[in-house]
């Protein structure tokens, strides 16, 4: 279900918005990935910063699409590719 949220927002260039622990946070998402240790992660731009973050899937919750206004990616996507 996440990811199907995901990669819709993904693909559309939608913001997000959901909990992360106990933070709410607004991201431009980017790219979905497995870490080190097996769990799925979602990188996505903080809103209003330059930071690329990496968020867990089991720690996010209350997923809401924003999609008033579609963003165009910061960084180049085909560098998390390589």
């Amino acid at each position: 279900m996440k990811t199907d949220i995901f990669i819709q927002a993904i693909k559309n260039r939608y913001n997000l918005q959901f909990l992360y622990g106990l933070e709410e946070f607004n991201i431009e998402p980017y790219y979905i990935s497995k870490n080190t240790f097996g769990r799925k992660i979602i990188y996505g731009r903080i809103k209003n910063t330059n930071e690329v973050r990496k968020f867990e899937y089991n720690r996010i919750a209350n997923i809401r699409i924003v999609n008033s206004f579609r963003f165009s990616p910061v960084i180049p996507l085909n560098s998390f590719a390589s």
